[in-house]
């Protein structure tokens, strides 16, 4: 299978089942579900970053300084990006795209899809699809970059990916619900938007092919983005539930998805 059929297949497939996963999320209202998917993504990202890109471009540089730098300033810029209103979709103070643990609990005690007076007419909606397909457009280019390293690479950041994009993608399915759209135009426009992630990564398959120059930047872009989003954007909204029973639940959570990416990575190499 070539490096090409490896990203379509990954930014198609990983696009499409995230969505359709979390649209059933979102219509069945399973807040406990989202809950625990955002514990397992944590784990998935930073084991993808620490145990799997960053090494990856620790070894493609000769100079460890730059990776490190490279990665401080795409945490910088994914920071500056978010603060824009272009990384998670949002244009008000209290945001739900920030929590998709809170957008659907928002939508299942009394806010719910059918419920169109506190819409704002679309606006926050076509905030979320507009950050939405910007969002998958780089996953697509973080995608391409890590296959065309090394295909186990790319499988790993693939499964990481996806594993937050499913949480994500059920709460600003809820916020479009809420935003005033219907269920048919929510789902149609979140898949829309899902084919920005194909877009990426074949034009970064193309572009890469003749820059290859920017694979060890793009890989520690790959590390700062998934260290930022588990950090900055998902762990925060586990502190709400600081109770030692949800804890431990989410620690537990988090070790299984660092343990999966580990051993994806120890299964690859045939270990």
């Amino acid at each position: 299978m070539s490096t090409l059929s490896w990203i379509v297949l990954a930014s198609f497939v990983g696009g499409v089942l995230s969505l359709l996963f979390a649209a059933v999320l979102a219509l069945n209202m399973r807040t406990a579900w989202v809950s625990k998917l955002v514990s397992f993504a944590i784990g998935a990202l930073l084991g993808a970053a620490f145990l799997s890109t960053l090494p990856e471009a620790f070894e493609l540089s000769e100079e460890p300084a730059q990776v490190t730098l490279l990665v401080l300033i795409g945490i910088l810029l994914f920071f500056i990006l978010e603060k824009l209103v272009l990384w998670r979709h949002c244009h008000f103070e209290d945001c739900e795209a920030h929590d998709p643990t809170a957008a659907v609990t928002t939508a299942a005690i009394g806010h719910g899809p059918n419920q169109t007076h506190d819409h704002d007419h679309g606006r926050s909606g076509m905030m979320i699809v507009i950050g939405d397909t910007f969002h998958n457009f780089v996953d697509g280019i973080l995608i391409a970059a890590a296959f065309m390293v090394d295909v186990q690479l790319g499988i790993i950041t693939s499964i990481a990916i996806i594993a937050h994009e499913i949480p994500q993608e059920a709460g600003d399915f809820i916020i479009l619900l809420n935003s005033g759209y219907t269920r048919g135009k929510a789902f149609l426009l979140n898949l829309l938007s899902s084919f920005a992630t194909l877009v990426g990564g074949v034009l970064a398959y193309f572009m890469l092919d003749a820059l290859d120059f920017l694979v060890l930047p793009l890989l520690s872009l790959a590390s700062a983005s998934m260290i930022y989003v588990a950090l900055s954007d998902l762990i925060p909204g586990l502190h709400k539930r600081p109770e030692i029973g949800a804890t431990i639940q989410q620690v537990s959570l988090i070790l299984l998805g660092i343990g999966v990416i580990w051993f994806i990575g120890l299964f690859a190499d045939g270990h």
